[in-house]
Formats: structure tokens, C-alpha cells, sequence
């Protein structure tokens, strides 16, 4: 089975065992309970993601960036370049994004609220596309339209393993099933090489394991990313289970057991 394949095969499984664990119709905006937690002020310090990629941009760049969710990225590498377009296509995501801007006074952003499969834009020097592709079925086309965007060099940054994987024992405690992986970077490399793309992949700092700031977060939280029903059996078991499924560690509250998440900065040129 060719890489693309199997990575299609894997986002499309994952996908079908999530519609059918859903109760009911899914909110038209699965992003907005989410939407203020990706605001960050754009010029903070002490963020290696940020910095890293503030090492590839000049003053006269543009940036395309793809996914760009309320500004995490865009908005700080705006204070370097020439321009960022944004591309994202949830509109709370994008309210965030446009409402960060406004109050840190960058005005050479623009928000394209789409699909990056539907999108319209114009080229740009960097293309950056981070912690999207796991979910994209068509990862190949996906990835050529970065390409043909991109006149230097195109930038994608993805968890050695899946987001939601410190999440999977708790999924099998709840759901009584394993829970089927989305693809990440391993899958990616191979999808790279079947494209005759010749990436650099440069390892980055961990990020810390997924934190609560007490139990009521973490059952609130994890109940949107299990998809419980409020009042159902299996909120029930949730909660009664959480006790022992987190452990405190440096003032916070992690699943117990888990690991920091480790990201991957893949690049290549296209000029």
C-alpha cells in the first residue's frame, strides 16, 4: 500500500470511530469551546516554536499560513515579515485571530476563512502549515498546493505522535475500545519520500504533556475530546474514573502516565 494510502486509510478510520461515538449532530464549529486557548500575545519570549520559525523569516517575506487558528504563529512571525495571510476555516478561530491582531496593533495580516483545499491566495515566499495535516485524508494534494504556493521553501511542524494519543487509555477505559491513531510524522516522512520530496526534518523542543488546572477542568475537557454526553453512563464513568486516571505533578494535573509531546519541524525548498 503506497504511504498516501495508507494515510488516508488511517484519518478516514479514525474519523468513522469518532462520528460513530458522537451523540447527535456535532457542533457546526467543533473549535470554538477551544477558540481563546490558541491566542497568545505575538510578542512573547521564551516560546522554542516561535523563535525557531522566526529564524527562517526576513523582513521581506510573505507567509502564507495554513491552519493558522487564532494567530499563535501568524501574528508573531507578522512582526518580522513583509505580510502573513491566514488561513483557517473556523470562524471563532478566525474571530480570534482578527481580535489578537486588532489589539496588538499589526495591521499586515489578512484572514482567508477556508478550507485549504478550497482557498484562493495568492503565492508567497514561506508557505507554514502546523499541527493540521493529521486529519487531511488527500495529505498528497494537500501538500502540492503547499508546494505551488511556496516560491522558497515550505514549513510544516507535526507530533512525532498524534495530539489526542495522551488521550487513548482513557479512551479505551471509557469506550471499552482502542482508539484508532491519526497519522503523524513517521507517516509523513514516508508520504514525502513516495512524492520524491527531499525534506530536512529537524527535531524540537518537547512540549509539556496536556495540563488541568483542577479535576472540574479535566472532566470538562476530556469529555469534549471523548465525545460523553453530559448526564449519560459513560460521563458518569468518566468521572467516577478520573481520580485515578490523573496525577498532580507541579502544581497541575496530567493523565497519569503521560509524556511530553515531541514535534518535528519538516522543511523543504522549492526555488
Amino acid at each position: 500500500m503506497r504511504a498516501s494510502q495508507l494515510w488516508k486509510k488511517m484519518v478516514e478510520a479514525e474519523h468513522a470511530q469518532s462520528e460513530r461515538m458522537m451523540v447527535g449532530l456535532p457542533p457546526q464549529d467543533h473549535w470554538r469551546p477551544y477558540s481563546q486557548q490558541f491566542k497568545a500575545d505575538p510578542r512573547r519570549t521564551g516560546d522554542a516554536l516561535v523563535n525557531r520559525l522566526l529564524g527562517e523569516v526576513k523582513a521581506h517575506h510573505t507567509v502564507l499560513d495554513v491552519g493558522a487558528g487564532g494567530g499563535r504563529l501568524a501574528l508573531p512571525l507578522a512582526t518580522r515579515c513583509r505580510r502573513v495571510v491566514a488561513v483557517e476555516p473556523s470562524s471563532s478561530m478566525g474571530e480570534a485571530f482578527l481580535q489578537q491582531a486588532s489589539d496588538s496593533s499589526i495591521l499586515n495580516v489578512s484572514l482567508v476563512e477556508a478550507r485549504w483545499e478550497e482557498a484562493e491566495v495568492d503565492v508567497a515566499d514561506i508557505v507554514l502549515c502546523v499541527h493540521v495535516l493529521y486529519v487531511v485524508a488527500g495529505v498528497e494534494s494537500f501538500v502540492r498546493k503547499l508546494e505551488a504556493h511556496a516560491r522558497e521553501q515550505v514549513l510544516v511542524v507535526l507530533f512525532q505522535a498524534p495530539p489526542q494519543s495522551q488521550t487513548y487509555a482513557l479512551w479505551e477505559r471509557v469506550h471499552g475500545e482502542a482508539r484508532l491513531p491519526l497519522p503523524s510524522l513517521p507517516e509523513f516522512q514516508e508520504v514525502l519520500e513516495q512524492m520524491g520530496i527531499d525534506a530536512q526534518v529537524e527535531l524540537l523542543p518537547p512540549q509539556p504533556a496536556l495540563e488541568f488546572a483542577d479535576m472540574r477542568q479535566a472532566l470538562d475537557l476530556l469529555a469534549r475530546r471523548l465525545y460523553l454526553e453530559q448526564g449519560s453512563p459513560k460521563m458518569a464513568a468518566l468521572e467516577q474514573l478520573l481520580p485515578d486516571l490523573l496525577e498532580e505533578r507541579g502544581g497541575a494535573w496530567i493523565i497519569r502516565g503521560s509524556q511530553p509531546m515531541l514535534p518535528g519541524l519538516v522543511s523543504w525548498q522549492t526555488s
